[in-house]
């Protein structure tokens, strides 16, 4: 019989195994083969010094000219003023002598094959695959940051990454029959470049372009990616100025995102991480999903997900079971019709039910679809329609 330490240890150490995998720690496995011929490269430099120019990178899109060589990003709301020589809050972006330069173009330090569930993304093509795409650097400063050590650190500091053009990444798609490519890990905004030549070549072979965002991205950079993307999933992370302070940023640009994104012809879900103390009150909870039911859609799909503690927020503990349950209880409440659970491996909650029948329409554990009872993107039991992208 297992003692009442050594089970709490085992429960745990799966739970961080899940936590890890939902972050997608798995950063270099699996690749070697994914594009044929290329391997992943050593950076020029190393720490936080570099040297002007080291990294070859591609002129950025998006930024003014300013006086003695300086220039204005406008690529998300921080709108970096950057002067020569130096990079903006984010890492990537460059000033040389005046033009603005994205030194991860090409250059990811994350490249992985995964199921679309763990984007999450629940409502697009259930149980295909999808080739992630990640690299250095961030816009935000989240102190629970699961993958920190990409987003909150420069290609230097991560020391490691692959040549990959958007031709290479296109291709290992379609050689894989892979549907979907989806930039992930670290915030695309602050690849935007690439994720933008990416898609428009993905979209010439007919493949799905998804990508996971913190939502800070500026409107007119924004409504361009948007023409060739099927999918985003935003993190929303709370409603309240002291869950963005977490994060170092605020939330209504957020809030503006959302509604661009809702607006255009793009399927969109939110994820929202709940941790103890920073955004789990039930009248914040409350708050955020009358703001999706009324400004965006209450068929908008809503996911809470499970904090485990990581990078500076490890004092916390993770997020009670049935906080989440809590969660989900008050979306219910609130009039959102599609809600799940998520970093809870095996709970009934973590699978999509219909809004007007209640059946199961979507069973899964953890990231792993059991059973689909969704027919030509209508409930199998009742008939009624389920907004997504289902072929």
């Amino acid at each position: 019989m297992i003692n009442t330490s050594r089970r709490d240890f085992i429960r745990k150490l799966f739970a961080g195994i899940a936590a890890m995998v939902s972050a997608g720690y798995l950063f270099f496995s699996s690749n070697r083969n994914l594009f044929s011929g290329l391997t992943a490269s050593s950076s020029t430099a190393s720490g936080k010094t570099f040297k002007t120019g080291a990294i070859e990178g591609k002129e950025a899109l998006y930024y003014t000219g300013l006086d003695r060589n300086r220039v204005r990003c406008e690529l998300c709301y921080r709108s970096c003023t950057i002067n020569d020589g130096r990079r903006g809050f984010c890492k990537n972006r460059e000033n040389r002598r005046g033009k603005l330069y994205n030194v991860v173009y090409g250059k990811p330090s994350a490249v992985h094959i995964d199921p679309i569930e763990k984007e999450p993304q629940h409502h697009m093509l259930p149980g295909t695959k999808m080739i992630c795409i990640g690299t250095a650097g961030c816009n935000f400063r989240c102190r629970h940051c699961h993958n920190w050590h990409l987003s909150q650190r420069s290609i230097e500091e991560i020391g490691r990454f692959y040549d990959h053009t958007p031709r290479d990444i296109v291709n290992g798609a379609v050689n894989r029959n892979i549907p979907t490519i989806s930039f992930t890990y670290n915030e695309p905004t602050v690849f935007y470049e690439y994720c933008l030549d990416i898609a428009r070549l993905a979209k010439k072979q007919n493949l799905r372009i998804l990508w996971h965002s913190n939502g800070y991205m500026k409107p007119e950079p924004l409504e361009e990616l948007l023409k060739y993307t099927d999918a985003v999933t935003i993190d929303l992370k709370g409603f309240s100025k002291k869950a963005y302070d977490n994060s170092d940023a605020e939330r209504d640009p957020v809030l503006k995102t959302l509604k661009t994104i809702k607006e255009s012809d793009t399927w969109l879900e939110i994820v929202n991480l709940v941790i103890p103390t920073v955004n789990d009150s039930t009248q914040e909870i409350k708050d955020m999903c009358k703001w999706i039911r009324d400004d965006l859609s209450p068929e908008v799909p809503l996911h809470f997900s499970r904090f485990f503690p990581n990078y500076k927020l490890t004092h916390l503990s993770p997020t009670p079971v049935e906080t989440l349950e809590r969660a989900y209880k008050t979306a219910q409440e609130t009039g959102l019709h599609y809600i799940t659970l998520g970093n809870v491996p095996g709970h009934e909650y973590n699978s999509t039910f219909c809004p007007k029948c209640g059946k199961m329409l979507i069973q899964r554990v953890h990231f792993n679809v059991m059973e689909n009872n969704i027919s030509n993107g209508k409930c199998a039991s009742c008939g009624h329609n389920i907004p997504g992208i289902w072929e």
